[in-house]
């Protein structure tokens, strides 16, 4: 079926992100030739998730996608510039090209939009043409691509996880979700400092990408390692 710019055998294209391995529709993950034999791991998140300014084996996905891999197979749908909405549109558009057993959202800021026009755009918070959002219809928007999301999963028996690249949006009860850190906060890393196993080196220098925006390899590692002591007994 396709409607409009919804489908559910149609993964929308991206442009080529400079300098980074992507298939042939722009997504850092082979091509949607989706093979038996284990469970398929749907990814949905923005630059920060699709790793740009990183090679291939320094973003978080590629450290998570080294879990469990007898039986999970990872599938990183992370669009730079992305918003709820399109992380909503790209998984629906999956149905009936990726059996999805699990789906991982690393939700970026809730002030972005996707305006469906002629070509799809994704717009900033900034943007002119959000000019009359607020706090609250930024909530509502980023709690219906949830529901939306949470629907799919039922529909197709899949487990959903969530986590923030930037900020900590209060969510439902009984939805996994890693909410005491995101990408951005994991590092440094902070401890109680009375505690005797506490790490206690002083860091002051940031850490960033190889583009010089983004998260560096010690927020991605740090933050893999936080959601896998949360969820590892559940992924799989």
């Amino acid at each position: 079926m396709k409607i409009g710019h919804w489908a559910d055998r149609e993964i929308p294209a991206n442009k080529n992100s400079e300098g980074i391995k992507t298939n042939s529709l722009g997504y850092r993950c082979p091509e949607f030739i989706v093979p038996d034999g284990k469970k398929n791991v749907v990814v949905l998140g923005c630059s920060h998730t699709f790793g740009a300014g990183h090679p291939n084996d320094t973003h978080w996905v590629a450290h998570l996608s080294k879990h469990n891999t007898k039986l999970l197979r990872y599938w990183n749908l992370a669009v730079p510039g992305c918003s709820a909405d399109k992380m909503t549109r790209i998984l629906y558009s999956t149905e009936k090209i990726i059996d999805s057993k699990v789906i991982i959202c690393c939700w970026p800021s809730s002030s972005r939009r996707e305006r469906l026009e002629q070509l799809p755009i994704n717009t900033m918070g900034s943007d002119e043409c959000n000019k009359h959002e607020t706090d609250e219809t930024d909530k509502q928007n980023f709690l219906t691509n949830l529901f939306f999301i949470q629907k799919f999963a039922e529909k197709v028996r899949a487990k959903t996880f969530h986590c923030f690249a930037d900020e900590v949006r209060e969510m439902p009860e009984k939805i996994n979700v890693m909410d005491w850190a995101t990408l951005k906060s994991c590092w440094p890393p902070w401890d109680r400092h009375h505690h005797p196993e506490a790490r206690r080196d002083r860091i002051t220098e940031p850490n960033v990408a190889q583009d010089g925006i983004h998260y560096g390899d010690k927020h991605h590692k740090e933050f893999a390692e936080l959601f896998l002591k949360k969820f590892e007994k559940k992924l799989k």
